[in-house]
């Protein structure tokens, strides 16, 4: 009789989308906060020990090596799910985080460089854009290819 977890584990690894280099992005987020904590990179045996070991693995890019998040810090990530993206090319892995999540010891990898780009605001009740199926505009104008939304008379509102 087959482990019903390593079906599923066959299965995912199965529906994975692995890059041309043979590793797949994953996104870990802190079960308690739903803060991303950091951006790490597996490979099958990578990820086939994530989900059956309870602790998050990675394939490190320029060691060439698994490294088991906390194995030498003591600031490890205990899994609590984890989900393939809508394409299977990205995984998202819920964990609970004891210690620092970015081996500089920031609690969060994206603490340690933050950004200050232009932020734009959705007008009240969203828009509907023709590149996701809405209509175009009613007054002529056409909506931003960029992401951004357009308020009447086409200017786009942004802020820093």
């Amino acid at each position: 009789m087959t482990d019903s977890t390593s079906t599923s584990t066959d299965a995912v690894l199965y529906r994975a989308r692995f890059g041309a280099d043979g590793l797949l992005p994953a996104v870990v987020q802190e079960e308690s906060s739903k803060d991303v904590l950091m951006l790490g990179y597996m490979d099958r045996e990578a990820l086939r020990r994530t989900l059956t070991e309870g602790r998050v693995t990675f394939w490190s890019r320029s060691r060439k090596e698994y490294w088991r998040k906390g194995d030498t810090s003591g600031h490890a990530q205990y899994v609590r799910g984890a989900a393939l993206d809508c394409d299977a090319d990205t995984l998202l892995v819920t964990v609970e985080q004891v210690g620092a999540a970015c081996h500089t010891g920031a609690h969060r990898c994206f603490d340690v460089d933050p950004l200050d780009p232009v932020t734009a605001s959705a007008p009240a009740g969203g828009v509907s854009t023709p590149a996701d199926g809405g209509a175009a505009p009613a007054d002529g104008t056409s909506a931003p290819t960029d992401g951004t939304s357009a308020p009447a008379g086409g200017a786009v509102e942004a802020t820093r």
